[in-house]
């Protein structure tokens, strides 16, 4: 099973109270910010996440913007703009084209229901070797572990400004934190527990239904596969990149070789790394080798 985790700043939602606390506000772009592809094996044995960058060059597929109901012909753009000239549904077409995996379902947060979800588990634990500051979403991590509520962890997920990493360091922290909200999600019981299992689906997945979105029975049936892998036999990377684009102001070019062996991997049902892999993370993040981690070196210890 293939999944596109979309995380788009959508903050309508959120009060203004909760927007001047976690500096979440400003003018929402109607973008993705965040995009990961996970990969669930079919054995159920193990699972691979591959960060995309929001400022990934991509080839946009021709379709009706939703906006202005105008037809617009395929184009190239960053990868992140799709989700505002299409919604979920583009989005999903442009990961396709762009790393010819399909996604089988696609998982949306905006800022409310992630805060929410968060809170429902009891917040999140995460951990740095080093201060954490960010100057525009003011967050203000010391070395150590934390456990973050919904607000804060917006904060730590959001942030692209501790230091000269930008959006690689916010990707590397994301990953994390995934790790993090999956052992909260198993070792709090979450969902031994009916009321809470039902809460943190509704928060995940929201009212509307959409093709190829979740159900909330879906979403808590692949919960608890999620739940008996170990996060040994996860693992995370990044697609692989190698520089900006000249055609495109500020758009990141991957490394269409390099890329293609990951995405290879994925449609063969393949790990990215082999189990016994002691590679870490390097922090700040390399820029020019992105790495492929297994979870367990991502945990808080």
């Amino acid at each position: 099973m293939n999944i596109l985790l979309m995380g788009t700043d959508g903050r309508d939602t959120i009060t203004q109270e909760e927007k001047r606390k976690y500096r979440a506000g400003g003018i929402a772009c109607d973008c993705t910010d965040t995009l990961m592809l996970v990969h669930v094996s079919e054995s159920r044995k193990h699972v691979s996440v591959v960060s995309l960058p929001r400022d990934s060059y991509a080839e946009i597929p021709a379709h009706r913007d939703e906006s202005t109901g105008v037809v617009r012909p395929a184009h190239p753009g960053k990868i992140n703009g799709a989700y505002a000239q299409g919604g979920p549904a583009l989005s999903v077409r442009t990961v396709e084209g762009m790393t010819g995996v399909r996604i089988d379902r696609y998982l949306q947060l905006d800022f409310r229901r992630f805060m929410d979800s968060v809170d429902t588990v009891g917040g999140v634990e995460v951990c740095t070797p080093r201060a954490l500051r960010d100057k525009t979403t003011k967050l203000n991590l010391a070395p150590g572990t934390h456990r973050l509520g919904g607000g804060r962890s917006l904060q730590y997920v959001r942030s692209r400004h501790v230091d000269n990493s930008a959006d690689f360091g916010r990707i590397q922290r994301q990953q994390r934190f995934l790790v993090g909200a999956l052992r909260s999600v198993v070792g709090k019981n979450v969902l031994a527990d009916p009321l809470r299992a039902a809460r943190l689906s509704r928060s995940l997945v929201g009212a509307a239904q959409a093709d190829r979105g979740f159900s909330t029975r879906q979403l808590l049936a692949l919960a608890g596969d999620l739940g008996r892998i170990p996060s040994s036999s996860m693992e995370f990377t990044t697609v692989p990149v190698k520089g900006f684009s000249s055609s495109l102001n500020g758009a990141l070019e991957w490394d269409r070789a390099k890329a293609g062996k990951v995405f290879g991997a994925l449609n063969r049902d393949r790990p990215l790394t082999p189990p016994n892999s002691t590679a870490r993370l390097s922090d700040p993040p390399s820029f020019s080798s992105p790495v492929t981690v297994r979870g367990n070196t991502l945990e808080c210890r």
